[in-house]
């Protein structure tokens, strides 16, 4: 499913986009985080620098990367690292913006640029966004390559590292648990996508708390997801996690809020996640009068289960407020706008 759905659906129409293409898409999805509660948020994808305009703008926090896939050709890998290195000095992060590496995954990007982007975030002291073991087919095909399961593959080439966020996860030995809590690997669980694209299996989160392995909380975007709504995640986590290991108790509510906020800070290096002196000025108001909210016996529960995005009034990032009263300034112009860009990459 994944590769089909990547291959004759997404890439193709990724060919086309213009970097004012992706000043729109992402002004869009800055505008969806703010009004359901995201102040912060990590993200790998083409034209950077349009990316990191949009994020300015939108007044909300991001730690971007230039997506790397250069499908095993040695031409399309030298010019994706001169690529990364000219944006590495010419496109200037922020207070909040701030700059990443992303390689993409073990099935798009050769060993060669695999190795260079850990040894280019080591010396520079960037962060790395990957994906990996999303599928038992990718596993497999790691195996038949490398003789070693991807997290094994990957620590024997000396990529894994506290300053790599992995996203997925899913399929995992116990091996491969030992050597990422060795480490100290960051895992983004994005459970609303692992399910809409069929990925077959639940991320072993258990296990990964039992090992100390930090895992927080991501979407996958609004192509595996459909929308941004950090709540929803939430709430399909702890769900998920249940279903599948038949323990109601499993993921509760404090954790899955943990990870959608705390953990979240915690793997992109931030000192926020949590209210307190020192922390980032970065919250969001809940309207507690809400439908969703009411009769109020526990706030966590309440957020983690029964509220969504709409709950949201009022957000502030960087000690500035971005929305207030469920209002964000110029929203119906940006919608209006991002309507006729995608009208136009469509047609």
């Amino acid at each position: 499913m994944l590769d089909e759905w990547l291959n004759e659906h997404i890439w193709p129409v990724e060919g086309k986009l213009t970097e004012e293409d992706v000043y729109w898409g992402t002004r869009l999805a800055c505008l969806e985080m703010i009004r359901s509660g995201t102040t912060c948020f990590n993200d790998m994808y083409w034209h950077l620098p349009g990316a990191v305009r949009a994020v300015e703008d939108s007044g909300i926090r991001g730690v971007l990367s230039s997506v790397f896939i250069d499908l095993f050709d040695g031409d399309k890998a030298r010019d994706r690292i001169r690529t990364c290195e000219r944006q590495m000095k010419d496109v200037r992060g922020s207070e909040r913006v701030t700059l990443a590496l992303g390689p993409h995954a073990l099935y798009t990007v050769s060993e060669e640029t695999i190795s260079w982007a850990a040894e280019y975030a080591r010396k520079n002291g960037l962060l790395i966004h990957f994906h990996a073991s999303e599928t038992e087919k990718e596993v497999k095909d790691c195996v038949a390559e490398h003789g070693k399961r991807p997290m094994e593959y990957l620590d024997s080439i000396g990529f894994l590292g506290p300053n790599v966020v992995l996203a997925h996860c899913v399929w995992l030995s116990d091996a491969e648990l030992d050597i990422m809590a060795r480490a100290d690997v960051k895992v983004s669980h994005c459970p609303t996508s692992n399910m809409k694209l069929s990925v077959g299996r639940a991320i072993r989160y258990g296990d990964l708390k039992r090992k100390g392995i930090n895992v927080s909380l991501g979407t996958d975007g609004c192509a595996s997801n459909n929308n941004l709504d950090m709540l929803e995640s939430a709430k399909l986590a702890a769900l998920l996690q249940k279903h599948t290991s038949g323990d109601p108790t499993a993921l509760d509510a404090h954790e899955a809020f943990e990870m959608a906020t705390s953990n979240g800070a915690a793997a992109l290096a931030l000192e926020g996640g949590s209210i307190e002196d020192g922390k980032l000025a970065d919250l969001c108001l809940v309207d507690l009068g809400s439908v969703h909210m009411c009769p109020g016996h526990h706030l966590v529960s309440d957020l983690v289960y029964s509220a969504n995005g709409s709950c949201i009034d009022t957000m502030i990032c960087d000690g500035k407020v971005i929305m207030q009263d469920g209002s964000v300034p110029g929203e119906a112009e940006l919608i209006g706008r991002v309507r006729k860009a995608a009208a136009d990459l469509v047609g």
